[in-house]
């Protein structure tokens, strides 16, 4: 199976109508009803945006969800990859035109991703949900970059595959969702943004949710929610859960978070 054919694999999982647009070269895969509240989904790193399967259905209830392929990461995006946190604001910027003060959803990288812009435009963000946000709070841990080193060096379906079942501590994970997962190791991608964690959190006005990994091998997750939480955050703990299986695995909990 190709990476796209697995992409639209994943996308058939949604349930339901899916509209690809094309933002400037930036690829959006939109649903819900076009006059309801947005809401914009950044996946984490390597994660192309179908990995919304579970949630975004969900969210289109009663929003109008946009999953973005973020340029030069596996996905269908051609706009030029950003290659610093300006250029990476300019491309978030732009896609969001036009959307009045849409809530942000992000996982991972895609959270840190979310938290900068926010903090750059505190006023075209109506609310910001970040799934065990990395470099936001708190660094990775040694054990994880140890782990994670290989894969980077030498990307490969196997060895991502065997990465994210570590992480994932014998979770019943979605083989399609996996499969994707696997393949995108193998698309020509560009060296991301290198993420900076904020300093000036405390000039967060944005109402601010934290969704924390209970099992997360990524981070420390007490300490996670505890600095969340020092920054103003409601935070939400989903005890079962690890990194790399939000939000696939525990959609009903992260869409209930979302509106806590």
């Amino acid at each position: 199976m190709s990476f796209q054919d697995a992409y639209d694999a994943v996308l058939e999982r949604w349930g339901v109508p899916v509209e690809q647009l094309d933002l400037g070269g930036t690829h959006v895969n939109a649903c819900g009803p076009v006059d309801a509240p947005p809401v914009v989904l950044l996946a984490g790193h390597g994660a192309a945006s179908p990995v919304w399967f579970a949630v975004a259905p969900r969210l289109a209830e009663q929003h109008r969800v946009y999953a973005l392929d973020l340029p030069g990461d596996a996905g269908r995006s051609t706009a030029t990859a950003p290659r610093s946190v300006d250029e990476l604001m300019t491309w978030l910027a732009a896609v969001l035109e036009g959307l009045e003060r849409p809530m942000l959803v992000g996982h991972s990288y895609g959270a840190w991703v979310a938290l900068t812009y926010t903090l750059q435009n505190p006023d075209r963000v109506s609310r910001l949900a970040l799934l065990d946000p990395t470099d936001c709070f708190t660094g990775l841990r040694p054990s994880y970059i140890a782990r994670a080193l290989p894969l980077l060096l030498r990307p490969s379906p196997a060895r991502y595959k065997s990465f994210l079942h570590w992480e994932t501590q014998g979770l019943p994970l979605d083989p399609s969702w996996v499969e994707l997962s696997a393949l995108a190791t193998l698309e020509p991608t560009t060296r991301p943004v290198r993420p900076r964690r904020p300093s000036n959190l405390q000039d967060l006005t944005t109402d601010l949710v934290v969704v924390v990994a209970g099992r997360s091998k990524t981070h420390d997750p007490d300490q996670l929610a505890n600095r969340a939480a020092a920054a103003g955050a409601t935070v939400v703990r989903i005890d079962d859960s690890t990194h790399h299986s939000l939000p696939a695995l525990h959609a009903d909990e992260v869409v209930k978070a979302l509106s806590a």
